[in-house]
């Protein structure tokens, strides 16, 4: 089964998500999912450096009554999965488009959930800066990557012009938020849903997969 994950690695409740369809999955087994993470930018003009954590919040959730509201939600939810959100440890909001990039590589080398999991716990739960190389090559080293190869990812043009191109795709395709979800290229869900609703999608379309006629 081909799952197609929309998210972006600043998004708190794409971590949310990951564990919910995750702990889905692990009730079908089943199953055995091809899971392609794709790269959305929900700030696809943040600076290079970032923007100061609070007054991004402020901006983007129209105050700090809004900002502390969202953060209670999403922290109530990141404990029942096991997440331990640390959103007072992150000092700026990276551009994201850089950790992507790390994603990218670790996906050619058959690695992209653990890179996807690495980086979300260390952006939310040790609030480090995901967009900073150091951090990234310290990152990827740890998931067993080439240095060198890290480097390379980092600083290729031509990634970047693939991530911004699928971010495009994405907003043509209908998809203004993240996480988002495709399965088998056929059955969309929006949000970070429970994992039984989850689970409905991942039934349906094995449903779809043992009618379809053997060509």
């Amino acid at each position: 089964m081909r799952i197609d994950v929309i998210f972006d690695t600043i998004c708190p409740w794409c971590y949310v998500g990951k564990r919910r369809l995750e702990r889905a999955l692990a009730q079908r087994p089943l199953v055995r999912p091809e899971i392609r993470w794709r790269p959305f930018l929900l700030n696809p003009d943040m600076p290079a450096n970032g923007i100061e954590r609070k007054a991004y919040l402020e901006s983007k959730f129209g105050g700090p009554y809004r900002v502390k509201q969202m953060y209670s939600a999403v922290a109530a939810a990141g404990a029942g999965e096991g997440i331990p959100f640390s959103f007072e440890t992150i000092v700026r909001t990276p551009d994201s488009l850089p950790s992507h990039r790390l994603i990218r590589l670790a996906g050619r080398m058959g690695k992209a959930g653990e890179a996807v999991e690495a980086v979300f716990s260390a952006y939310f739960a040790e609030g480090r800066d995901i967009s900073d190389f150091n951090e990234l090559q310290a990152i990827g080293r740890g998931l067993g990557l080439d240095r060198d190869l890290i480097v390379l990812a980092l600083e290729d043009a031509e990634d970047s012009s693939q991530i911004v191109a699928e971010n495009t795709r994405a907003h043509r395709l209908g998809i203004n938020g993240v996480p988002s979800y495709v399965f088998n290229e056929a059955y969309a869900l929006a949000g970070a849903q429970e994992s039984d609703i989850f689970l409905r999608l991942i039934d349906l379309a094995r449903e779809t997969e043992t009618q379809a006629p053997v060509s």
